[in-house]
């Protein structure tokens, strides 16, 4: 069990947040994007070029049907404690697998947003939705290079929060269906922000993440993590609203929450740091690709594991999207 800590506040931080830059349809945006964001890692929204596309949760229901998901249940409690006692975090939390129809289901009776139940980071390939022609154009418009992984759905109820983290790659965030809220916090800022060791993953290996912060960003305990103050200063607030698109460098700290009572919907996809410049003068990349480096026995383990389990594909599946 997880240990409460009675001395984190529970008041909100009031600041005033710095406004992330828009490219808006009508200008250049290709080049416009590479020049001013890109090449830098800067990040910026932008709008126009996802259509009225709305992925509300009938449309999903009809499309993905009795295709099978990682779910992830994290459960409410866990935002009342401490993060240093967290034991997993992120794609390390308990997964179940689920048909969509059975998720969508938990939406609908609301128990997926009472105990915080959510369908992250699940790759599209092989499902009706593994090609959308408006999102192949949109991120050729962009002209997004190297992709790591196939695009991955997000699907869940409003009130979830995904904690402060950061990627090692750059990252695009289209916003299907309802709003969510980001907060971004530039590279600069790391050890302000108190990221969890590299250690950690000798002793939890993926269940744990060096690339996550120990803050909660709205109701900071200012005791533990006085530097934060220092961070704030540098935060920037995004809503990001159906049709619209978030360019997240890597190395760019994010923590995402989901907004309203219904269902939330997100398509993203990671890319290779272009140019490569970039990537090789990240410390922040270097660090999550060690912590990465340092978890190889329990990959290792759990590869095993998986291979012997009566249920390889299921298994397998859920190691493939921890990775």
């Amino acid at each position: 069990m997880f240990k409460p800590v009675q001395s984190h506040p529970k008041t909100v931080v009031e600041t005033q947040y710095l406004t992330v830059p828009r490219i808006e349809p009508e200008l250049p945006v290709q080049q416009l994007f590479f020049e001013g964001y890109q090449r830098e890692g800067i990040p910026v929204v932008i709008a126009g070029l996802l259509g009225n596309m709305n992925w509300n949760l009938e449309y999903l229901s009809q499309t993905l049907k009795d295709v099978e998901f990682p779910v992830r249940f994290y459960g409410r409690e866990r935002y009342e404690q401490d993060k240093r006692e967290w034991k997993s975090i992120g794609s390390g939390v308990a997964v179940r697998t689920l048909t969509f129809c059975q998720y969508a289901e938990l939406l609908r009776s609301g128990e997926a947003a009472a105990k915080d139940i959510y369908l992250a980071r699940c790759a599209l390939v092989n499902t009706p939705l593994a090609t959308v022609p408006i999102v192949a154009q949109a991120e050729a418009q962009l002209g997004l290079k190297f992709p790591v992984i196939p695009l991955s759905l997000w699907v869940g109820p409003g009130g979830h929060t995904s904690c402060l983290h950061y990627d090692p790659m750059d990252g695009v965030l289209m916003q299907m269906h309802g709003s969510k809220r980001i907060l971004l916090f530039p590279p600069s800022q790391l050890y302000n922000l108190y990221p969890f060791s590299v250690w950690k993953h000798l002793r939890y290996g993926l269940k744990h993440r060096a690339v996550y912060s120990q803050v909660y960003p709205d109701r900071p305990d200012y005791a533990a993590f006085p530097k934060f103050k220092q961070a704030l200063e540098h935060c920037y607030e995004v809503i990001l609203n159906p049709g619209e698109m978030l360019f997240i460098p890597a190395g760019w700290w994010h923590e995402v929450t989901t907004l309203g009572d219904g269902m939330v919907c997100s398509v993203n996809r990671w890319w290779h740091v272009y140019p490569i410049g970039r990537s090789l003068r990240s410390w922040s990349k270097w660090r999550a690709h060690f912590g990465s480096l340092l978890a190889t026995p329990h990959i290792v383990w759990n590869l095993l594991s998986a291979l012997q389990s009566d249920q390889v594909t299921r298994e397998l599946s859920q190691l493939l999207q921890r990775l």
